[in-house]
């Protein structure tokens, strides 16, 4: 069990920010969001379209699901592995 000392408490995927921006080029229409999801020195930003709750909300389920995959000591930067056939 960890205690309030361990790092993995310091490390925590959070997100930092959610805020309104341009489409991406090529695409027009629609409302879209930046967000961010801080981690030390090594944010993580992402743009969605939607609404504002929609958006906040898709980016704490991110960041929820990096600290599960922390927590269980899978990387978190690198795709999933799936079982070999």
């Amino acid at each position: 069990m960890a205690d309030s000392t361990d790092s993995s408490y310091d490390r925590k995927f959070v997100v930092t920010e959610v805020v309104r921006t341009d489409p991406p080029r090529g695409l027009s229409g629609g409302t879209w969001y930046r967000y961010t999801i801080g981690h030390g020195s090594s944010p993580i930003s992402g743009i969605r379209s939607g609404s504002l709750k929609s958006v906040t909300r898709y980016a704490d389920e991110f960041a929820d699901n990096l600290n599960e995959r922390a927590l269980h000591g899978y990387s978190v930067y690198a795709t999933r592995r799936t079982a070999k056939k």
